[in-house]
């Protein structure tokens, strides 16, 4: 009913869109931005990561006896259910892990969809960054959770760990890839070097962790789409369990000369340009909702 509903009010939405002047198609990140919470009934993500947006979403609580939400001004602790219920079970993880808990980044927006600043994806309420740094107390108030900024896991010349990286930073990435609601964790290509070195016995938990740059402070998971839902899937990670590939990360990074330069793509535009027309018919009603 929710599913019919939305659609029915999205083609309404286009048919608008379509007759008016560009300046009456506001931009997605405006609208998705400024709505005042999640819009009502069950959960469900819609779209793609960073071209979606979600229904019914959850409010990770901003304390809890192994978590702490950070930088609560953004307002993007929000998720589909199975987000939040897996941060809560991955906090645990981390204490077993001989950490006080987790320091939780950024989610998503109410509804999701495209945000006014940073991220591209985090669109659909299943990603979320989680701080490399090891929490030094749970007890942090809101304006201390603005100050404070986590720890880079690599070195400064971004070829080997810092002093930051740990055992436990390995255990709890392991425990996060091991989740089957998982779909593939984004990390430091010297993270992921790191635990190719260490892992011993079923490394399989290792295909899903991908190296990527500006992930050294801290992780960022992403789950599979849910029941439910209506996702655009990702291709899966390529077979094996990905070591090699991060080495050459590595190995790039020390000699530049090795990287090809590859063109940028004329037709790419960063999801904060995208009009409300442009996104998926059932987010254009998700957006303006009451």
């Amino acid at each position: 009913m929710i599913r019919r509903t939305l659609t029915a009010a999205a083609l309404a939405l286009a048919a608008l869109a379509s007759a008016l002047p560009a300046a009456a198609d506001p931009l997605a990140k405006d609208v998705f931005g400024a709505a005042p919470g999640p819009t009502a009934g069950g959960a469900a993500a819609i779209g793609f990561y960073s071209k979606g947006c979600i229904t019914g979403a959850a409010q990770m609580p901003e304390s809890g006896p192994t978590w702490q939400v950070m930088r609560l001004s953004r307002g993007r602790n929000w998720g589909h259910p199975d987000l939040v219920s897996f941060l809560i079970g991955l906090s645990g993880a981390a204490r077993q892990a001989g950490w006080q808990g987790l320091y939780i980044g950024d989610m998503s927006q109410p509804r999701g969809g495209p945000m006014v600043t940073g991220h591209a994806s985090h669109q659909m309420g299943l990603d979320a960054d989680i701080w490399m740094l090891p929490p030094s107390s749970l007890q942090l108030t809101r304006a201390q959770r603005e100050k404070i900024s986590s720890q880079s896991v690599v070195n400064k010349a971004g070829t080997a760990p810092s002093g930051l990286w740990s055992g436990s930073h390995m255990a709890i990435l392991r425990a996060a890839a091991r989740d089957p609601r998982v779909e593939r964790i984004f990390v430091d290509p010297v993270a992921k070097v790191a635990m190719c070195q260490s892992a011993s016995g079923d490394r399989s938990w290792l295909r899903k962790i991908r190296p990527i740059n500006g992930h050294d402070y801290h992780f960022h998971v992403r789950l599979a789409c849910p029941a439910g839902s209506v996702c655009q899937t990702q291709d899966a990670p390529p077979p094996g369990d990905g070591c090699a590939e991060a080495a050459e990360w590595i190995k790039n990074r020390i000699d530049p000369s090795r990287v090809k330069p590859v063109p940028p793509d004329p037709n790419y535009r960063h999801p904060r340009s995208y009009r409300l027309s442009e996104m998926p018919r059932q987010c254009q009603a998700v957006a303006t909702a009451r």
